[in-house]
């Protein structure tokens, strides 16, 4: 058990990347705070974890500032601690460059920048008495500029640099930082492969791998690592888990 009596925090925690967060740290021993605004999936995905640990369910919206703080207050009131802060949730909408409005820029800073930033301010006092780890989201969208993707892009991008920027900062103090950039196979994406078969497929055929990742069996297991003691010495990275998609030099 890799993470034995630890306490995390996974946002977006109901369902894709996030449940398989949540289930893959909870059978390591990490009790788990649930995040999300979808309290039927959030129920679903707090009862599997409830089967190898101690789970709790927020049903908040995290845009709103207050509630951040307020979430990482009652983490530490219910179990004494917090060791783990894995900033998963964002929502974003696509459109071309010269489309991509200050209203859409609002929603995914809105949903993913800011909370990833106001859940690291929050926790910062516990994270600093636990020498805990913080797991932030890349994605190859802005590491490989891909098209339509202008908000989320940006916001990803954001997130990669102040992740680097706390974790300089926050080493010292015997946090780690660090970034996970996924590629998986996720309910939305598999919705997408029923509605256009050929369009996945070519997409899997750019994967060296030639498959999409696990939520739980692929990007789970390395946020495990990055949430364990054997990640120890490595700090503001970003760590690819995308069947080889992207080579960072």
């Amino acid at each position: 058990m890799k993470l034995q009596g630890k306490v995390g925090i996974v946002t977006g925690g109901a369902s894709g990347i996030g449940r398989g967060i949540a289930i893959a740290l909870a059978k390591e021993g990490a009790h788990i705070a649930i995040v999300d605004v979808n309290e039927e999936k959030g129920r679903e995905t707090l009862a599997e974890v409830d089967q190898y640990t101690k789970g709790f369910l927020f049903i908040k919206d995290i845009s709103v500032k207050e509630n951040t703080y307020e979430i990482v207050e009652k983490v530490v009131e219910t179990f004494g601690k917090l060791d783990i802060l894995v900033n998963n949730a964002h929502v974003s909408r696509q459109a071309s460059f010269t489309e991509t409005t200050e209203e859409l820029f609002n929603l995914s800073f809105g949903t993913g920048f800011y909370p990833t930033v106001h859940f690291m301010q929050a926790a910062y006092p516990e994270l600093k008495k636990s020498q805990g780890k913080v797991i932030n989201f890349a994605s190859g969208a802005g590491l490989d500029g891909q098209v339509t993707q202008t908000s989320y892009a940006a916001a990803k991008e954001a997130i990669r640099a102040v992740s680097r920027v706390a974790a300089n900062e926050w080493g010292p103090d015997g946090i780690n930082v660090n970034l996970i950039s996924p590629i998986a196979l996720t309910p939305g994406v598999e919705q997408w492969r029923e509605n256009a078969p050929e369009m996945y497929d070519a997409m899997i055929q750019r994967i060296p791998l030639r498959r999409l990742g696990d939520p739980e069996q692929d990007i789970g297991q390395v946020a495990v690592f990055l949430a364990s003691k054997a990640s120890d010495y490595i700090t503001g990275q970003t760590i690819m888990v995308d069947g080889g998609s992207i080579k960072l030099r």
